[in-house]
Parts: C-alpha cells; structure tokens; sequence
C-alpha cells in the first residue's frame, strides 16, 4: 500500500507485506468471526431446511442470540480453525502480493492507474481462491452446520479434517473447489472494493495532507473500503455462499443457483444477511488494514534490525 507522512523510508519487502498480511486476516477473523456466521446462516436460510432444524433466525443480533441459545456460544466460531487456515493463504496472496502485482502492471510507476490498481487486485483475488478454495468450502458448511438441535445433533463433519476428508471422499476433489468460479468472481469484486478502494482512499488522503500515515487514515481508508465491499458484493456472496453449502446435485451450477434463487425467492434474496454482510466486511476491514500497517512495520523493523546485528 502507499506510504507516507513521515513513512517514507518506510520500505517492507513482499515477505514481510505477505506474513502481515496473513497474520492481519487471522486477527481480524478472530474478532469479527461471529458476524461472518451470522451472515452465512442469513445467507443460506432459504436454502435445505434439513441444515438448520428448528431454528429461525431474524436479523444479524437476532440470529447471533438464536445460535447462542440453541448451540451455546461456541456456535459462533463454528469452522474458525478453517476460516484461519484461509487467512494465512488468502490473504497473505489478496493483500500480500497486491502491491506487488501494481508494481508489475504498472511497470513501476510511482502512481498508477486506477485500470491498473483494479487488474493487480482482480489478479491478487483469484490467484488468492486458486489457492485456498478448499478452506473456504469448509469453513462455510461448519458455519451453516447446527451444532445442537432441540431434536437431537445435526452436524455433518466431526473437526476440520474430518470435514476436508469426507468433501474429498464423498464429492472427490472437485467437491474441495466448489464454487471456485462464483468465489473468484466475488474475490475480484471484493479485492477491488476493499484493497483498490483502502489503496486509493489513503493516497488522497495523504496526498491532500488530510491526516498523516498513521491509524485515523487507516481507519478512514478502511472503512470506506469496507462499505464499498458489502455493496458491490453482496449477491455474488450470497450465490457463492448457497451454492457451496447446497447438496449434491441440487444445483446445476452457480449460474443455475441464481436463477432459482431469483426465480424462488425474487432479486431481495440477493442480499440477505446484507446488514451482517456490511458490518462483518466493515469490522474486517477495519481490523484487517490496521492490523496490516502496524503488522508490517513492526516486521519490517524487525528484519531490518536483524540486518543490522548480523
């Protein structure tokens, strides 16, 4: 990301940018994981009624009290052990690799185009779901799963492995990856929303001397990113989140999971759990890029006092 305002010997290598990044996204998953749940079981609360047993839920805080209520708190970090698994690659790449990537396509100018800030972070996010797709699968169907129904358990995987053993055993390895093509249309949206849009927004406001490099821009940029995120991708999320938590063979395939969501459920369905959607990708956003700067210059510090010694 840019730097400045008082940073501008302020250099972090790509390994130090891909380690904090990864390190930011577990930080970030870790406080705002309860809300991703949330929004997941919003999400796919039209989907097979057989995943959800007894349960209603109503509303982000509403449905957040009813898994606590119904499964016990831990019920809200349902698949966080695969959710972490998917921060250390997705983001690490999404984030990590994102100035990088600018670097190339611009062919090291220092100010980039906005066309070219937009193909590094389209790249960055479907290089990104390459590689940590089967994560992703698992972490949503822990997180759609119930833990404890009235009428007995319901869970479809005993622990994490369990569940990447049984997606490979019972679906083959293409059931690890599906989905992969709603996830990477997502990701290029949501990568240009969150890393383009924190990317531009901190440039101007340091540029206009607005604030200086420090947290209340990064909070700024953050949030603005976040917003941008939640509106631009809400319906892909939602037709990738349905369609990686369908049965086998109840779709034909995303294309086909929107048109009988549309047809079903009318365009509305497209943004259900909007309001979880908007506050976990604000939240993430937030803690995800100040985690991020602090994250990177502390390594950066690290490394380069290290270099020192030796």
């Amino acid at each position: 990301m840019v730097s400045g305002g008082g940073s501008s010997d302020f250099n972090p290598s790509v390994p130090v940018k891909i380690f904090s990044a990864g390190a930011a996204g577990c930080v970030s998953d870790l406080v705002t994981f309860p809300l991703d749940t949330a929004k997941v079981r919003l999400q796919v609360s039209g989907g097979p009624k057989a995943l959800f047993g007894f349960a209603t839920y109503r509303g982000v805080f509403g449905t957040m009290f009813t898994i606590v209520r119904t499964e016990g708190a831990r019920g809200l970090y349902n698949g966080l052990l695969a959710g972490l698994h998917r921060q250390m690659s997705f983001a690490s790449v999404r984030v990590g690799l994102y100035d990088a990537t600018k670097q190339f396509y611009g062919r090291g100018s220092e100010s980039p185009s906005i066309a070219t800030r937009l193909a590094a972070g389209c790249t960055t996010g479907a290089m990104a779901v390459a590689v940590a797709q089967p994560t992703d699968v698992v972490k949503v169907r822990f997180q759609a799963q119930v833990r404890l129904l009235r009428g007995g358990a319901a869970t479809r995987y005993g622990g994490t492995l369990d569940a990447y053993r049984t997606i490979a055993r019972d679906e083959g390895l293409r059931g690890l990856w599906k989905g992969c093509l709603p996830n990477i249309a997502r990701n290029a949206i949501v990568n240009c929303c969150e890393t383009v849009t924190y990317d531009v927004i901190k440039e101007r406001i340091l540029q206009y001397e607005l604030m200086a490099d420090n947290m209340p821009c990064h909070f700024t940029a953050a949030f603005g990113a976040g917003f941008c995120a939640a509106v631009a991708a809400s319906p892909v999320d939602v037709i990738k989140t349905r369609y990686m938590n369908s049965a086998p063979g109840q779709y034909g395939g995303a294309i086909h999971c929107a048109f009988t969501m549309l047809l079903k459920e009318g365009p509305a369905a497209f943004y259900k759990g909007f309001m979880a959607s908007f506050l976990r990708l604000g939240s993430w956003n937030i803690v995800m890029f100040m985690s991020y700067e602090q994250i990177k210059r502390g390594a950066a510090r690290f490394s380069r006092d290290r270099l020192k010694v030796s």
